[in-house]
């Protein structure tokens, strides 16, 4: 078979197993650390149940993502997770998923690595989504999911740094309401209302107009500017106040 025959086999081969997100479709992104568990326990140094620069790090990743060729509006961090909504006008790589999540995953995993000098691995998924309202769902999930999270996390930690051994201390909080989480932290000294807000709601980036003198090389004057720039917000609200925020952002673009 000659070199153009079987090249047309081929590409018809990867060309039956591509999907796209098709227009009109809002185009979210999530990344998530592949073997984080052991990876934090074996060869990374951390803090429990929280790490300040492991959280600096997802930080600066999601914003290294927003520079990587796709239009990015807003990104969202918590725990080993990135959520990124790409605009739904976006045309990079025609919208194929392929494309998305191994671009994306590949950035993720190479500028997280260079950081802690170990090989670091985010696995990427692509996810359609077809109305605002569904694209706030989504977020306010993902932020509910961190807020559970995190609440026991602190009470796994607190447990295990009182005595308890991992099965205990996993045993003893397994199916025990969020209320009575909160009262055995309090139990212990901790004030789960008090501790950072970015471990217990996550981190949101989003581009934020800001004014920045600037200077009219014609007239020679001082002008003041509006431009756009990364923002990290570290005191996300909850829920509809949070739904408020993201739809404000999401209108705008």
């Amino acid at each position: 078979m000659k070199f153009e025959e079987i090249e047309a086999v081929m590409r018809k081969n990867e060309s039956l197993s591509e999907q796209y997100i098709l227009p009109g479709n809002y185009i979210v992104v999530r990344l998530d650390g592949k073997g984080f568990t052991k990876l934090t326990k074996e060869k990374l140094t951390l803090d429990k149940p929280f790490d300040e620069k492991f959280g600096r790090v997802m930080i600066d990743t999601t914003r290294h993502l927003f520079n990587t060729g796709f239009k990015v509006i807003y990104g969202y961090t918590q725990s080993d997770e990135i959520s990124l909504l790409i605009g739904k006008d976006d045309q990079t790589f025609s919208r194929k998923t392929s494309k998305l999540n191994s671009v994306l995953a590949g950035e993720a995993s190479a500028f997280f690595s260079l950081q802690f000098q170990e090989v670091c691995v985010f696995d990427c998924r692509t996810i359609a989504i077809p109305n605002l309202d569904m694209l706030l769902d989504y977020f306010c999930w993902r932020q509910e999911d961190a807020h559970r999270n995190s609440l026991s996390a602190y009470c796994y930690w607190t447990l295990r740094n009182n005595g308890f051994t991992a099965k205990q201390a996993t045993g003893k909080i397994e199916k025990m309401p969020q209320a009575e989480k909160n009262e055995l932290l309090f139990q212990y000294g901790i004030n789960y209302n008090t501790l950072p807000t970015w471990q217990k709601r996550g981190v949101g980036i989003y581009n934020k107009e800001i004014m920045k003198p600037g200077f009219n090389p014609v007239t020679r004057e001082t002008v003041d500017c509006v431009r756009k720039e990364l923002f990290v917000e570290k005191e996300l609200l909850m829920r509809r106040e949070y739904r408020d925020f993201l739809r404000e952002i999401f209108n705008n673009e």
